[in-house]
Parts: structure tokens; C-alpha cells; sequence
């Protein structure tokens, strides 16, 4: 059995390998990466069935580690092993998980016998296991009428970038009424009023700015999904016409 732990903090690493190692003493070989670069190399290299990946990583994302892993063998099981319970790092990993794939996302706040059975549900027993916590998450994401769909999440991050309407809308292939439209929808799930609906206290937050900081403090985005989303913003603005302005 290889199990791969990719994890920059020591500390943690070593945790979860004497963790893995105490669960199959003698039938398991662990290597280990400290950076996404060297998770991604190193699996590329030994194809790892088995991955305990944290989400913040050095040099490349926890997404972007499993990103290139399933991207050779969407039969990898990773157990997501994160502080963190932002909704955009449990979009990031629903976005990319390949169908039918085996899956965990743990805190690292859980306790050891927690993770012990995050690691025998994923690992040997081929199931999918997901934090209380998480799992809430998840269910808001998926509510209509509170979460965020991904139309209006595309355009949170597209106001976090700070894009204009009209650069929104061609992005997105939306009219300008449309990609209006769906800001407006944001707006009404942070509990934003925009200044022209209302008065008084409303009107001193400029909207586009407070739907960011709501955004950030809810945990919808972070400083990782933006970097991601802005690598992908520059690669569509080298190949997209010049906005015309009117």
C-alpha cells in the first residue's frame, strides 16, 4: 500500500504519517511532499493510490495537486486534510472531482481517532467522507435560495477581480442586463442593498466593496481561489477582443 502525504507544515506531516503507519503497521510505504510542485512531480512519478493532500500548499494549491493527479488516475482516493472550511475551497474540490471518484475532506481539528477513520473510510474501505462541518457547507451550496449558484458565484469572483459589467458580461457571454442581473442576485443573498434601493445607512457602503468583504468573511472566496481565478482571467484576456467603450 503507497500513500502519499502532502503537507508543508512538519509538524503535521509527521502526524499523519505516524498515523498512517500505526493503522497498517508493516503494509504501507509513505513518501512525502512538502510543497504542490513536489506533490504534483512526486506523483506523476510513483502514481500513489492513496494521498492525504493538504488544500493550502506552497507553489501549487491542494486543488491544483488533485487537479493533476486525477488527471492521470481518477481512481486516486485523496483525503483532503485542511484548517480551513472556506465555501470556496469546498467548491474548488466539488468543481474537480471526477465522477464516481472516492474522496475525504477532514479538519484538522478533527480529532486522531477522527482522521483514523477518515483514513480506513477512504483508503480501504472506498468510501467518501466528509467533515460534519463540510457537509453543511455543502448543503447551503447547494440551497437555491441561499447559496450561491455558479453563474452568480463566476460573477463574485468577476467583482473580486474587478471587472466592469460590461467586461463581465463578455466574459461570461452574457448580455450587460444579464450580467447586471446576476450581481443583482448576489447582492440579495450578502444582504446588500444597493444604494439607489435604498437610504440612509444603506448608502454609505459602496455595494461592489461590500459584496467582497462579505464574500471574504463568509468564506465564499480566499487569497488562493482569486490567484486561481486571476490566472484564468489573464489567460482569457490575452485572447479576448478589446472592450469597446460607448
Amino acid at each position: 500500500m503507497l500513500v502519499m502525504i502532502a503537507e508543508n507544515d512538519g509538524l503535521h506531516r509527521t502526524f499523519a504519517r505516524r498515523t498512517v503507519e500505526q493503522l497498517w503497521p508493516g503494509d504501507v510505504e509513505v513518501i512525502e511532499a512538502g510543497d504542490g510542485e513536489d506533490a504534483i512531480n512526486l506523483a506523476a512519478e510513483r502514481q500513489p493510490p492513496h494521498v492525504v493532500l493538504d488544500l493550502q500548499l506552497p507553489k501549487a494549491t491542494g486543488i491544483e495537486v488533485a487537479r493533476a493527479i486525477w488527471s492521470r488516475r481518477a481512481g486516486t482516493h485523496i483525503l483532503f486534510w485542511s484548517n480551513f472550511a472556506d465555501e470556496a475551497y469546498v467548491r474548488g474540490v466539488a468543481r474537480i472531482v471526477p465522477p464516481g471518484s472516492v474522496y475525504g475532506y477532514v479538519l484538522k481539528s478533527a480529532t486522531e481517532e477522527g482522521m483514523r477513520s477518515a483514513l480506513r473510510g477512504v483508503f480501504r474501505e472506498g468510501h467518501c467522507i466528509i467533515d460534519r462541518e463540510i457537509r453543511g457547507i455543502q448543503h447551503r451550496v447547494q440551497d437555491r435560495f441561499e447559496g450561491i449558484t455558479d453563474g452568480e458565484y463566476e460573477s463574485l469572483i468577476d467583482i473580486a477581480l474587478g471587472l466592469t459589467d460590461r467586461a463581465i458580461a463578455a466574459r461570461r457571454g452574457l448580455s450587460i442586463r444579464g450580467a447586471q442581473s446576476r450581481i443583482k442576485h448576489v447582492y440579495d443573498k450578502l444582504g446588500i442593498v444597493p444604494p439607489e434601493e435604498g437610504a440612509g445607512e444603506a448608502s454609505v457602503f459602496n455595494s461592489r466593496t461590500r459584496a467582497i468583504y462579505l464574500a471574504m468573511a463568509r468564506g465564499l472566496i480566499n487569497v488562493d481561489a482569486l490567484r486561481r481565478e486571476q490566472e484564468q482571467l489573464d489567460a482569457w484576456l490575452a485572447q479576448a477582443t478589446p472592450l469597446q467603450d460607448h
